[in-house]
């Protein structure tokens, strides 16, 4: 049963998401870790379909927001309405985004960074946080 009385599920303890979250997917996840650049299975990845939070299943972001930043980490423009939150890191200099379900740590938005997308942000994901559904 989830820690919050959440009966989706989407809320846990850290000893229940430890038990269905591999060890990277914990350390991204549940405490806010980043994968290397370069690295992520989804970074050059570019197929049709949905990409959802890897630790409660939510859908995040459609592929069509996907684009290719430069930046070492899967980029989107916008995510799904109400699937995303975002919270100001401590020092200000980042807005950290968190799967509005279950919380988890997905990586960070950048605004204003000149990238010739309808909404001027770069969503910059760890590949880790979410995974990927082909369209049917």
């Amino acid at each position: 049963m989830a820690s919050s009385g959440d009966s989706s599920g989407k809320q846990r303890s850290d000893e229940e998401w430890r038990a269905v979250l591999s060890p990277e997917q914990f350390r991204i996840l549940r405490l806010k870790g980043t994968e290397l650049p370069g690295t992520g299975e989804y970074n050059k990845f570019y197929g049709d379909g949905v990409y959802n939070c890897a630790g409660c299943g939510t859908p995040l972001y459609k592929s069509t927001t996907k684009f290719d930043s430069g930046c070492g980490w899967p980029a989107f423009f916008e995510g799904l309405p109400g699937a995303i939150n975002r919270t100001p890191d401590p020092d200000g200099r980042r807005v950290e985004i968190t799967c509005a379900a279950c919380g988890g740590h997905l990586g960070h938005v950048f605004k204003g960074e000149g990238f010739k997308t309808p909404t001027d942000e770069r969503h910059c994901v760890n590949s880790v946080s979410i995974k990927f559904t082909p369209a049917s």
